[in-house]
């Protein structure tokens, strides 16, 4: 194989097989391959645009902590009759939203896991009761895991749940719960989840309502590097099924495996750490691949500021949001922070003009 023939291929938004997408991975200076994953990214802007990097306010608030699956990377989750154990009440959810909203933001990433006691009665009311509270908040919520879980409890398609989601207040779906989209991988990490096929399907079923969706990885743990390649191409194969009216996945963001005193380490003992270098690479080469999402996604909360800046010289062209909440990744041992200054700062210091946008990736 010719690295410069691949990396053309790409430039052009040619799908790359598995095979080229491991061989530029493993071959390709990491110079090289940023400068390709630029072209790549500026071919899905307008020329005015190419300077410019998304960014956004938002609150991750979780429902409860209590989750049947405890997934071996997960610190957070509790069982129901644990003394941590916690429902967030709407008292909560009210003093939550109101400091958003004071902030200058209005989306809400509303994730918890799935708690036996949540029922479709559970969400659609919770969703109706803040969207008829806060008309103006954005509600970016659940997963395909909580998705897939909730059909299985209530004996509704996919399609059916989220379409009662929807009409109750679900504005979008995020990426949540993919961790590595290959069956092997999801056998040893997340075992009660559902399958990468389940996963994929909500996904689809979601794009066929026209649900803005993201879509994630999390790496660096028990999954090889043909593994990443083939959870990048089932992502793309997914996206090539959306219907043309439907924006399918609007971004891609990958992090790294955090690992602070999780079952998965004491399982397997220590894993490398994902270093810059690595994570730059892993952005670049998924850049490369992902020739039909258009937004790849900096995870500064997992690498820190100065990593992710590089990454916006190596194909992502967003930087996230300043996350005024978050514990499940924190309670593994991510520990990074930024607020709206210092993103707009971190931004610019990159040599880029931060822009807002909303949840659909369009700036504001």
């Amino acid at each position: 194989m010719n690295i410069d023939s691949i990396l053309n291929k790409a430039i052009n938004l040619e799908p790359l097989t598995s095979e080229e997408g491991l061989f530029l991975y493993k071959n390709t200076p990491l110079a090289l391959l940023s400068v390709a994953a630029n072209e790549v990214k500026n071919s899905f802007k307008k020329p005015e645009d190419y300077n410019k990097v998304g960014w956004i306010i938002d609150r991750n608030i979780n429902l409860s902590n209590i989750c049947v699956t405890r997934c071996k990377f997960c610190n957070f989750s509790r069982s129901k009759n644990s003394p941590e154990a916690y429902v967030t009440t709407m008292e909560q959810y009210r003093e939550k939203i109101s400091a958003l909203f004071a902030a200058g933001g209005n989306q809400v990433l509303l994730q918890g896991g799935m708690n036996p006691d949540f029922g479709m009665d559970f969400y659609c009311k919770l969703f109706s009761d803040l969207k008829s509270e806060f008309p103006g908040v954005v509600l970016h919520a659940l997963g395909p895991a909580e998705i897939a879980y909730l059909s299985k409890t209530s004996g509704l398609t996919y399609r059916e749940v989220l379409e009662k989601l929807h009409a109750a207040g679900l504005d979008s779906l995020p990426g949540a719960g993919a961790e590595i989209l290959v069956d092997r991988v999801r056998k040893i990490v997340s075992p009660a989840k559902c399958s990468a096929g389940e996963w994929l399907e909500v996904m689809h079923q979601a794009h066929v309502l026209n649900l803005p969706t993201s879509c994630t990885m999390m790496f660096g743990h028990v999954e090889t590097l043909e593994e990443r390649i083939q959870h990048l191409i089932a992502l793309r194969e997914t996206q090539t099924r959306k219907p043309e009216y439907s924006q399918g996945f609007v971004t891609f963001i990958p992090w790294p495996f955090c690992s602070e005193d999780t079952r998965l380490v004491k399982e397997y003992g220590m894993f490398a750490p994902v270093l810059g270098e690595e994570y730059i690479r892993m952005i670049a080469i998924s850049r490369l691949m992902l020739n039909n999402i258009a937004n790849i996604q900096a995870s500064w909360l997992t690498v820190g500021k100065e990593i992710a800046q590089i990454c916006l010289h190596s194909g992502a062209n967003d930087f996230g949001s300043i996350m005024m909440e978050e514990h499940v990744v924190s309670a593994a041992g991510a520990n990074y922070s930024l607020d709206s200054n210092e993103m707009i700062a971190a931004i610019r210091e990159a040599g880029f003009e931060p822009c807002r946008r909303n949840s659909r990736y369009e700036f504001v």
